[in-house]
């Protein structure tokens, strides 16, 4: 008989990841009798750069940034895991049996299973749903990183500033260095921008968060 915390694991589970009711039975006891949900605070560094995989993470709650930074310390955001995805750099990690080549922390506080690289192999091998699961993720990712690529190659800051305050507004709840990570820029040249588009009369500057105030004079920068 299932104890109240393994009925509630395998709710949660499902509930976030329907996936694994396609799985075999068998590989989803082992999934939850050997993948506990973890509580991990915000801010808290879950890998990093030439860390060993320790597993494959399906994310309950929260959020987690994926980046990469420089010998300078510029730091750009890859993607983002939210509720119901797994991360698809670990995933790569464990296939290739490679160490992590960038860092994944906790924006908020986060609920993560952990499926261990033995398990995860064995329902990448036997589990036609879970491996069709993992590889649509990596083709989501992949579209994501070709998007984040173009922009820092072809699109100028300012528009690409413009293009992040459209896309997250009206109101986006961040620092300028927050803002700044995400474009893979510095904060100086962030908030140098960020003050000449208010004076422009399209956003208002507050602590810790910009308000977007006229959409349209913003789009019509972002598309110049």
């Amino acid at each position: 008989m299932q104890s109240d915390e393994t009925h509630s694991t395998r709710q949660a589970l499902l509930e976030r990841f329907p996936v694994f009711a396609k799985v075999p039975a068998s590989l989803l006891e082992q999934v939850l009798a050997t993948t506990p949900p973890r509580s991990v605070r915000a801010g808290s560094l879950l890998f990093d750069r030439n860390m060993p995989c320790e597993g494959f993470p399906l994310l309950l709650e929260g959020s987690v940034r994926v980046s990469s930074s420089s010998g300078a310390g510029r730091e750009i955001v890859l993607y983002r895991v939210t509720p119901g995805e797994g991360c698809i750099l670990s995933g790569g990690c464990l296939l290739g049996q490679s160490d992590y080549t960038a860092r994944g922390v906790a924006e908020t506080d986060v609920i993560v299973m952990k499926i261990a690289p033995a398990l995860f192999n064995e329902l990448m091998l036997h589990a036609d749903a879970f491996r069709r699961f993992v590889f649509d993720m990596y083709g989501t990712r992949l579209a994501e990183v070709m998007e984040v690529v173009e922009e820092v190659a072809f699109r100028k800051l300012d528009t690409r500033l413009a293009r992040l305050l459209l896309q997250r507004g009206p109101l986006v709840a961040a620092t300028h260095q927050a803002i700044a990570d995400d474009l893979g820029s510095v904060r100086v040249f962030v908030s140098r921008l960020l003050r000449s588009f208010e004076e422009r009369g399209w956003v208002r500057l507050e602590r810790e968060r910009v308000e977007v105030v006229d959409p349209r004079g913003l789009a019509a920068f972002s598309r110049e």
